[in-house]
């Protein structure tokens, strides 16, 4: 039998959430997979819940990462769209049945079944492992080619973050140029829907619990207003004047003050995840015809319309550079929301070290 490709990581072994050198295995490559060298993977909140086990689900050990951008080292026989030397992406998810209602309509990123890059179980049994490591093999239908010109380091967010704030924008018919959109929070998800927002010629609205980022929205990113939420006066001059909301906030909050600010029949979309359940009475959403959706990620071609997208525009996540030996560090400041606006870890110019496995 074969034996797998070597690989190193960082994993955390418990809910600790400490990272240290791991070494470990990858799968054969087969017919259709494509192997990846990791040159730089995001750090999102999502590896933060998953490495402390937040979630309670957590396998260890595990080597994080879901946003990956790497260069292809080699293909199997059975892949004709990708190539030695090409520059791809690989995002939240690395597999899915392929054959249920989500998957048939081309939303693979809902497959009740779907593989997780990190910390998921793949066809055989074995837990998946993320990009904190220096090589990948995936098959090629999950793989997404990352247009010529565009910054890698602040491209590798874009494959969770960005596809997160884009899929439902599309979906929803909130990226009509012209339109005026809501985006709540400004961190590693805001930033970037306000970037898409302005790309899509819309007009945008920063919606944020304190006046703090009030510059940074309006002068470097380009938002036409800020808008404070704990200001009941603010709030209620805004009332009825927006088409679509995205709520990027993980945190607790209220919604019904957001809701208040759509118009008749406006549209907003959760996308960042509270732990505690959000309180929606019914009158919020009946009165004016208001809708409310959730989204997670987005589908293959969601990631890779994105990505063209985002090619096009010149658009990439902003970004502080780190190497594999700061990322304990680097997690810490996560939690502290010390970071503008995520950490990417320069995986091939970081000395990877085996440990045990």
């Amino acid at each position: 039998m074969a034996e797998g490709l070597p690989a190193l990581g960082w994993a955390a072994r418990d809910a600790s959430g400490h990272l240290s050198p791991y070494s470990f295995s990858r799968s054969v490559p087969k017919d259709d997979d494509v192997t990846i060298k990791v040159l730089f993977c995001g750090i999102c909140h999502t590896d933060l819940h998953i490495i402390k086990n937040d979630w309670g689900n957590a396998l260890y050990p595990i080597v994080p990462g879901h946003e990956i951008v790497g260069v292809v080292t080699s293909v199997g026989s059975g892949v004709s769209s990708f190539k030695a030397g090409d520059t791809v992406g690989v995002g939240y998810f690395l597999h899915s049945c392929r054959t249920c209602y989500s998957c048939s309509k081309g939303y693979e990123n809902f497959c009740p079944t779907l593989t997780l890059t990190s910390n998921g179980v793949d066809g055989g049994g074995a837990t998946t492992q993320g990009g904190f490591s220096d090589v990948l093999v995936v098959n090629k239908d999950y793989v997404i080619r990352v247009p010529d010109g565009l910054p890698l380091a602040g491209a590798a967010p874009l494959l969770c973050a960005g596809v997160t704030v884009y899929s439902p924008m599309v979906e929803y018919g909130i990226n009509v140029p012209g339109k005026h959109l809501g985006v709540v929070g400004l961190g590693g998800l805001g930033h970037v829907a306000v970037k898409f927002g302005k790309a899509f010629g819309m007009t945008v609205t920063v919606i944020s619990s304190s006046d703090r980022k009030r510059d940074e929205a309006l002068g470097r990113l380009g938002a036409d207003a800020f808008l404070v939420s704990s200001d009941p006066e603010q709030m209620k001059a805004a009332a009825g004047t927006m088409d679509g909301i995205i709520d990027t906030v993980s945190a607790g909050h209220a919604i019904v003050p957001l809701l208040d600010l759509l118009k008749p029949m406006g549209q907003m979309v959760v996308v960042g995840a509270p732990s505690k359940p959000l309180e929606l009475p019914a009158f919020a959403i009946i009165g004016g015809g208001k809708r409310l959706a959730g989204s997670g990620t987005g589908s293959v071609a969601h990631c890779q319309a994105m990505l063209d997208f985002a090619g096009k525009h010149g658009i990439t996540a902003d970004v502080e550079v780190v190497k594999m030996d700061y990322v304990n560090t680097a997690i810490e400041r996560l939690e502290k929301n010390d970071v503008r606006y995520r950490f990417v870890i320069d995986v091939a110019g970081s000395h990877l070290q085996g440990g045990a496995a």
